[in-house]
């Protein structure tokens, strides 16, 4: 089994990078996903969101209120903090069961927004970054996902860097390109990673380990 990490920067393009390593055969484990389950009405992780957070934060169903609660942490990085010390290890503790139960010879891509600000490239056999231009990534999300430029800023400002992420990739992925261009480097990468999976793992830790 190879382990992947997949990361970006929010409107970089990564969950097409995801959906088009799913295609062609990765089994894609999504953070994103999982982290909706975990807080899903009924669960422990619901509770504790609003136990931090208030009432407020919820919708008329009783479900989260995502861009509520989104308004509230991308604004405040204690908030933040705060959020994602409830959330991360219950994604954490799910994705491994799923890592767990898939075939020997898997890829296994693990679609992780934020890998980089949480330091997990060391947990990970290679690192693929997906990028765009901050220009590109602030079109898509006001045009694209209807957010207000404000809120997009905001949401961008809260990841790490470009440089950060760069720091911590084996791939970088280049999506500033239309869609049949990025299915071919995407296609050049999947060569690679069938190529690294079906070679001995090098038992070394990446750097940052440990």
């Amino acid at each position: 089994m190879l382990s992947v990490g997949l990361t970006g920067g929010i409107g970089a393009g990564k969950s097409e990078v995801s959906r088009l390593l799913a295609e062609r055969g990765a089994v894609v484990i999504d953070a994103d996903r999982i982290a909706r389950e975990v807080v899903e009405p009924g669960t422990p992780g619901l509770a504790a969101v609003v136990e931090a957070f208030g009432e407020d934060v919820l919708a008329e169903d009783g479900s989260l209120d995502r861009p509520r609660l989104g308004s509230i942490v991308f604004a405040d990085p204690e908030k933040l903090a705060t959020l994602n010390s409830i959330v991360h290890p219950l994604v954490g503790a799910r994705s491994a069961e799923l890592s767990e139960a898939a075939p020997e010879d898997a890829v296994v891509v693990h679609d992780v927004p934020l890998l980089t600000e949480n330091g997990l490239a060391p947990l990970y056999d290679l690192v693929i970054v997906v990028e765009a231009s901050p220009d590109t990534q602030l079109h898509r999300l006001v045009r694209l996902r209807g957010m207000t430029e404000e809120d997009a800023r905001a949401r961008m400002a809260a990841q790490a860097t470009r440089e950060q992420r760069r720091a911590v990739a084996d791939v970088v992925i280049d999506n500033d390109v239309p869609l049949d261009e990025l299915e071919r480097r995407v296609d050049a990468v999947w060569t690679d990673l069938v190529r690294r999976a079906k070679e001995p793992k090098d038992r070394s830790p990446r750097p940052g380990a440990g």
